[in-house]
């Protein structure tokens, strides 16, 4: 079978399954607020394993090949493990930062935001504030990417394990963008829900696809060098831990479809500078990759 019946086949399995699993809340009008978000949250994790069930479908029922050819039982070498999980804090620190240079926010010192959210719970007025966010930043940077990549592995067994080697016969920058597009794209029904982009349903889609391209093109730098997903698993994990750490050293009342998280215009910036140096010290592409 030709790999384009095989992306067709991957991606009739993984969007049905996904946007099912997303449009779920649309249903839920008239519960509590608590179990409506409960099951959202539990509704949209599971829709994160629609691609990787797809990839698993196709390449052994399929295409009729063994499910070693996803690549689980390799890990490639280990420093683009420590890439994974530290490089993602990194962008999200410059993301703060730039967001507060350009006048989208403003630094907070007193940490509002934390001291708001404490102040019912018993014995909160006599705890500094700063050592909650430096527990909660350090629980977000060591120990919830390894949580997280249960169910983001799901998105990188299918986006980077299954769509992008099958689309390398293009090119390989043609194949991580649209890898990227398609990434995107898949996030839809989220986005027009309010997912990273409040109050911006249809500009919030392009802003998404913008923002899978750029992450998707480091992530293929990560994969490509290792022809594992589970360093961009472990990637993807490190990114949906600390994507919003910023906020929390940020004024309340700015508008977070714009800044403060790596989803964002000042995200979107610090990956280009990342991705730029990728390209300028000869990293990216990455070398013998095609084959």
């Amino acid at each position: 079978m030709t790999d384009r019946k095989l992306l067709m086949w991957f991606l009739a399995i993984a969007f049905p399954i996904s946007w099912i699993l997303f449009v779920t809340p649309l249903s839920l009008h008239g519960l509590p607020a608590p179990t409506q978000q409960s099951i959202t949250v539990g509704a949209w994790a599971l829709a994160m394993w629609g691609p990787g069930l797809a990839a698993i479908i196709t390449t052994t029922l399929i295409a009729r090949q063994p499910f070693s050819t996803l690549r689980l039982n390799a890990l490639g070498p280990k420093r683009f493990y420590v890439w994974a999980l530290l490089l993602p804090t990194v962008l999200v620190i410059v993301t703060g930062v730039l967001t507060v240079g350009f006048g989208i926010a403003q630094f907070d010192p007193t940490f509002q935001l934390i001291r708001e959210s404490m102040k019912n719970a018993p014995g909160a007025a006599d705890i500094n504030p700063l050592i909650v966010i430096s527990a909660q930043a350090g629980i977000a940077i060591l120990i919830a990417p390894f949580f997280n990549m249960v169910f983001a592995l799901g998105e990188e067994l299918g986006w980077r394990g299954f769509l992008l080697p099958h689309l390398l016969p293009l090119g390989q920058w043609k194949a991580i963008i649209l890898t990227g597009v398609i990434w995107g794209i898949w996030h839809e029904p989220a986005i027009v829900q309010g997912l990273n982009y409040p109050d911006y349903p249809l500009l919030g889609i392009f802003m998404m696809i913008l923002f899978c391209v750029l992450l998707g093109i480091i992530f293929g730098w990560l994969y490509l060098n290792t022809r594992s997903p589970w360093v961009t698993a472990l990637a993807h994990g490190a990114v949906n831990a600390v994507a919003g750490l910023p906020v929390l050293f940020l004024r309340p009342g700015f508008n977070m479809a714009f800044g403060g998280t790596i989803a964002t215009f000042p995200g979107w910036v610090a990956m280009i500078a990342f991705i730029g140096w990728l390209i300028a010290s000869k990293r990216l592409p990455v070398k013998g990759s095609e084959n």
